[in-house]
Order: structure tokens, then sequence, then C-alpha cells
């Protein structure tokens, strides 16, 4: 545990299963550290690998830490912006409150309450923003490209994997379910690989209970088609950039997402995306003009098929949108950068007077 003097920033994660929101806190926080930010989390369902406080030392906040006037309560959900409320608003504590939004709806009343108590607000994007109707700042979410890098030699990658190493690879990452789009993804594969016998498809990613079934329907339709050798559901990984090394082109089918770093995991192993305009995908990817891959609408099928079509039957396209899309992930999106960005506003909080 850590020592509640020394920390500055509290990170808390109240939600035991695993979740973006999750991954994310597990992500920044050792960049953070190394970046010199006093961050520390509090709660369930983290490695114990990163620092943490327990409950009991929220009884110090009452007490500045070392060499500053207060904390920053860092919240990523409804239910970490109420007890940061209650230790402010009412034990009056010494915390400013941040609030990082992923949301792309319209927030509930409860929710734009909340909010709007809130010291400081992050948007993980520009279509997110639009949403808030209080002040905020944009900081994208990065990627970490030392776990997500090209493959030096892609046919090796294949064949670690137990991949044939002379077929090309189109892959689909994530929990497989519907609002995912696992199905329209398994729907294109089926109409375009009869025509390209050296292509397969991959699809990575756990089914929970409740998708069982779902899963199950699309193995049966591969079989039916009679593509289950090429088509193949590879279950979850947690070695996932090795699965992202071994692809040629990577397709994000999601009828809706929050953020979504698929995309950018793509882009940082060199693989060119064709992805729907959901989440912050848009913001992403550079279509035209020195396209790392192509944007299609949401729900789109055929759209879906043309896309990945294109990219299939033309290699110069493919490596060169798979190029400019190293360089962008690496230039704009790094996760050291995201940290930079988020310290940037903790600073601001942490040298405010009280």
């Amino acid at each position: 545990m850590e020592d509640i003097s020394d920390v500055e920033i509290i990170a808390p994660n109240f939600k035991k299963r695993l979740s973006g929101v999750t991954s994310t806190i597990i992500q920044l926080i050792p960049v953070q550290r190394t970046l010199g930010q006093k961050v520390a989390v509090l709660g369930p369902g983290l490695p114990d690998s990163l620092p943490h406080i327990g409950y009991s030392a929220l009884l110090s906040l009452w007490r500045r830490p070392k060499n500053r006037a207060l904390r920053v309560w860092h919240a990523r959900r409804n239910i970490e912006m109420l007890p940061a409320l209650f230790l402010r608003d009412i034990l009056r504590m010494k915390l400013k409150i941040v609030f990082t939004s992923a949301s792309q709806r319209k927030h509930s009343g409860w929710t734009k309450f909340l909010v709007r108590q809130m010291d400081a607000v992050i948007a993980t994007s520009n279509r997110t923003a639009a949403y808030l109707e209080v002040p905020s700042t944009t900081i994208m979410h990065g990627i970490d490209t030392q776990r997500f890098f090209p493959a030096a030699d892609k046919a090796a990658a294949k064949a670690a994997l137990g991949l044939p190493a002379d077929k090309k690879i189109a892959g689909c990452f994530g929990r497989v379910r519907h609002q995912k789009g696992t199905d329209l993804f398994v729907d294109s594969m089926i109409s375009l690989l009869p025509q390209r016998p050296d292509w397969i498809a991959i699809i990575a990613g756990r089914a929970t209970s409740a998708h069982v079934s779902f899963e199950n329907e699309l193995k049966d339709k591969v079989k039916a088609a009679g593509l289950g050798e090429r088509i193949l559901f590879v279950g979850e990984h947690t070695d996932i950039p090795d699965w992202y090394r071994a692809l040629d082109l990577f397709i994000a089918p999601q009828r809706w997402e929050g953020f979504g770093l698929t995309p950018l995991e793509a882009m940082a192993t060199q693989v060119p995306v064709v992805a729907t305009d959901v989440g912050a995908f848009s913001e992403l990817l550079v279509t035209g003009d020195n396209e790392t891959g192509i944007l299609i609408p949401a729900k789109d099928l055929a759209a879906m098929t043309g896309a990945a079509a294109t990219l299939m039957d033309d290699q110069k396209r493919l490596l060169l949108a798979g190029e400019r899309g190293l360089t962008r992930a690496t230039d704009d999106f790094s996760i050291a950068g995201e940290a930079a960005r988020i310290g940037a506003v903790y600073e601001k909080l942490l040298s405010s007077a009280t």
C-alpha cells in the first residue's frame, strides 16, 4: 500500500468486472508514474502491481499531501463521482474532482447534475465533448507502443501462433456479441473468402455467457458455408499484440462504441483498418489522402464487404495504409502523450488555491 501522504492523485475503480475503463486505468497508471505523477488506485479488480491505497486511507484526506495544498480524485464513472462529492462537499476534505467521459449519447439528468459539480472534465473524443454541457478538455486515448508494434517478420508471426504463414489474414478482435458487429464481420468474410483463396479470417475474443448462443450461431453459419477452416474463432488471449502482428487487415465492425481502441492497436502494429463510423474511429483513422484505412457507415454490411475487398485486392494500397497508420499511431496517439496531457489537467488543479 502507498503512503497516502505521498499520493496526490487518486484513481478509483469501483467496478469489479473488467471493462474498457478498467483497462484504461491499468495501462495509464504505470506511465503516469514514470512521468512523476503521484497517482494511486483505490478499489477492486486491479492488479497488485499498481500502487494502491486502502479505503482506510480516505480518513487522511482532511490532511494535505506533501508539498501540495490538495489532492485530485479522477473519476470515470457515476459511482466514482458521487463519493468524491461526499468527501469534498460534505466532509470538506481537500479534494478537486476530475471526470473523464467517453459516452456518446445524451446524459441522464442525474449524470448531468454530477458532471456540473466537477472541477474539470475530460472528453475522450470531440464527438464525446459534443454531448457535454460543461467546458471540457479533449484528451484521446493513447496506445502503448512498447506492446503494440509491427512484426519484424510477418510470416514468422503467423507461424508462431499456428496460423498458415503463406496466407493473408483479416481479423476482428473484441468481445463476441451483436453490439460489436461480429456477425457483420463473419458475413463479410463468408462473402469475400471463396473468391480469395489466399486469405483467411480470425475472430479473437470471448463470448460471455449471455452471448455464447450468438457465437455458436456464427460458428454454425461458417460451417454451413464450408469455411470452417478459413474463418477461425480463436478465443480470448492475453498476448493479443502477437495476434495483431499476424494480421494483414483489421476490421472494426462495431454497431456502437464509446471510444474503441482496436483500430489504434491495429495501426500501431502497421495493419490497415476498415472501421465503422462509431466511437472515436473517425478521429483515429485518416481517409482520403494519406489514408490509414477506410471508414464506413455503421451496420452497413455491403459497405464493409466492399471496403475490405478494396484493400484485399490492392496490395500496394494495403501496405501503404498500414505504413501510414503506424506513423499516425506512434506520432499522435502514444499513451505517454495521453498521460502527459492528463497530467497537465491535474497540475492546474493541484496548483490552485484551496
